[in-house]
C-alpha cells in the first residue's frame, strides 16, 4: 500500500516539478548559455583538451569553416587508415586499445604481450558468475553490468589507490572482463525470465575480443571469420570519440573529482545507457521493422519516400518525426565510421543472403537526407551515421537487441579509460563549470 500511495504522491507533484524547473529559451538567450553545451549549429563548447582523439567535421577556407567529409582520428592516426592497416586474417581491437590507452602503435611484440594480458585477464572472481550476475538477472544488461562493475571494486585491494599505475591495471582488467559480464548478464536473464537455456562458456585467452565475444554468445561456441572480422571492425569504430560525448564527459567529470576507477567507469555506463546516447541503433532497428512491415514494395523508391515523408511529417512509426540514423550532432557531410563500416557491411549482407535489406538500407540512405533538407531548417548538412548500419550488423550476427547497447560499452570503455588517464595525469582539477542562478527571490 505504502509502494501505491508513493506512486499517487509523485503523479500529483508532476506538474509542480514542471512549473517551477522549467527555464524559457528567453533566458537562455539573455545570459548567452548554450543548452546542451551546444550552440545553434550544434557545435559543442569548448570545455577542454585531449591528445587522443580528433573529429574532423568542417575545414577552414578563406577564413570560412565549409563543411568537408567526416574524419576520425586515434592519436595521430586516422581511423580510416587504421583499419585499412589491418591484415585481412587480423584482428585490430587490441592494437587500437593499446594505441589508445598508451598514446602509440605497439610493436609486434608489444602488441603480442598486450594481447596476452587482456586474454590472461579474461576471468571472474571465484563464484562472481554465481553469487552476483545470475543472482538478480535484468533485461536492461547495461544495469546488470554497472551492478557488476562496482561489486567487482569489493574484489580489488587496491581499489582506492590513485596512483597511474593502478589505473592502468584496473582499466586493463575492466576492458578484458566487459565481454563476460555483458554476455553472462544476457544468458542469466534469458534463463531466468525467458525460461531459456543458459549458456556460460568461459572466454580462450588465445582468441580476440571480438571471437570470444562470439564463442561466448552462441550456444555451439561457433562462428566463421568474417562474422569476427566485421564485429572486431565495429568495436574499433565505436572505440572513441573525441571528450565532448556524454559518457566520456561523465567519465572525466567523475575522474576530476578524484573517485575511483570502477565508480567512474559506472557512471559512464549509466551515461551510455541513456536512450539519447547509446540507444541510437535500437531505434533504428525499430524503424526498419515498422518501415518493412509497412511498404510493400521495398524497391519501390518512390513508396520507400513517400513512406518516410510521412514519418518525418509525425504521421507514422513513433510519431516523433524523425528518420533514426540521420544526422549525427558533429558531422554534416559524412559520419567516417559509416563510411568505413558500409562496405563489411555490404559483405556480410552478401554473406547472410540479406541483399533484399541491404537495398533497403540503401535506399533510405540516399532519399532521407533530401527530405529532411526539404521538411526542415538545418544548420549543416545530414547524413547517414554509423548506428544506421550497426544495428543491422548485429541483427545478421545473431546477437540480440539486449546486448546492442553493451555491445557499445564494450568498445566504448577504451575511450573511457584513456580519458580517465588523460584526466589524472594532464588535468588534475576538478572540473566545475558555473550555472546563472534565475530563481526569483520572494523575500
Amino acid at each position: 500500500m505504502a509502494l501505491e500511495e508513493l506512486y499517487t504522491y509523485a503523479a500529483s507533484k508532476q506538474k509542480q516539478c514542471i512549473t517551477n524547473d522549467t527555464i524559457s529559451d528567453t533566458l537562455f538567450k539573455e545570459y548567452g548559455v548554450n543548452r546542451g553545451l551546444r550552440d545553434v549549429n550544434g557545435k559543442g563548447v569548448l570545455t577542454g583538451l585531449t591528445r587522443i582523439s580528433k573529429i574532423v567535421s568542417f575545414k577552414e577556407e578563406d577564413g570560412k569553416n565549409v563543411p568537408c567529409d567526416g574524419e576520425l582520428w586515434y592519436r595521430g592516426y586516422n581511423v580510416k587508415t587504421l583499419i585499412e592497416g589491418i591484415e585481412p586474417d587480423q584482428f585490430g581491437f587490441e592494437k587500437t586499445a593499446y594505441l589508445l590507452l598508451f598514446g602509440e602503435l605497439p610493436s609486434k611484440e608489444e602488441e603480442k604481450t598486450f594481447a596476452e594480458i587482456l586474454g590472461n585477464c579474461r576471468t571472474l572472481p571465484t563464484n562472481f558468475t554465481r553469487d552476483v550476475i545470475m543472482k538478480a538477472p535484468s533485461k536492461d544488461i547495461m544495469n546488470s553490468m554497472t551492478r557488476s562493475i562496482l561489486t567487482l571494486a569489493s574484489y580489488d585491494e587496491n581499489t582506492s589507490v590513485g596512483t597511474i599505475d593502478n589505473c592502468i591495471r584496473q582499466c586493463i582488467q575492466l576492458i578484458a572482463e566487459f565481454p563476460m559480464l555483458a554476455v553472462y548478464g544476457y544468458h542469466a536473464y534469458n534463463h531466468y525470465e525467458n525460461d531459456s537455456s543458459m549458456y556460460i562458456h568461459r572466454p580462450d585467452p588465445q582468441l580476440s575480443t571480438a571471437e570470444n565475444f562470439l564463442r561466448m554468445l552462441r550456444p555451439d561456441n561457433k562462428y566463421d571469420p568474417l562474422e569476427a572480422k566485421v564485429l572486431d571492425v565495429a568495436l574499433m569504430l565505436h572505440m572513441e570519440h573525441g571528450g565532448g560525448n556524454n559518457s566520456t564527459f561523465t567519465t572525466r567529470v567523475v575522474t576530476s573529482a578524484g573517485t575511483d576507477t570502477y565508480s567512474a567507469i559506472a557512471a559512464a555506463m549509466s551515461s551510455l545507457k541513456g536512450p539519447k546516447h547509446g540507444g541510437a541503433n535500437i531505434k533504428v532497428m525499430e524503424m526498419m521493422e515498422n518501415i518493412r512491415a509497412n511498404i510493400r514494395d521495398w524497391d519501390d523508391r518512390d513508396e520507400v519516400k513517400a513512406y518516410l515523408a510521412r514519418m518525418l511529417d509525425g504521421e507514422v512509426f513513433d510519431k516523433k518525426g524523425l528518420i533514426y540514423g540521420m544526422g549525427h550532432a558533429v558531422y554534416s557531410i559524412s559520419d567516417p565510421r559509416e563510411r568505413v563500416f558500409r562496405g563489411y557491411v555490404e559483405k556480410l549482407a552478401v554473406d547472410k543472403g540479406r541483399q533484399k535489406d541491404l537495398r533497403l538500407y540503401n535506399a533510405i540512405e540516399e532519399l532521407a537526407p533530401e527530405l529532411i533538407g526539404e521538411k526542415r531548417k538545418i544548420f549543416k548538412g545530414v547524413s547517414p551515421n554509423v548506428d544506421f548500419y550497426s544495428g543491422f550488423v548485429y541483427e545478421m550476427l545473431g546477437i540480440p537487441m539486449e546486448l546492442y547497447t553493451p555491445l557499445f560499452a564494450i568498445a566504448r570503455i577504451v575511450g573511457w579509460s584513456a580519458h580517465r588517464l588523460e584526466e589524472m595525469v594532464g588535468m588534475n582539477k576538478i572540473i566545475r563549470p558555473a550555472y546563472k542562478s534565475v530563481m526569483e527571490e520572494l523575500e
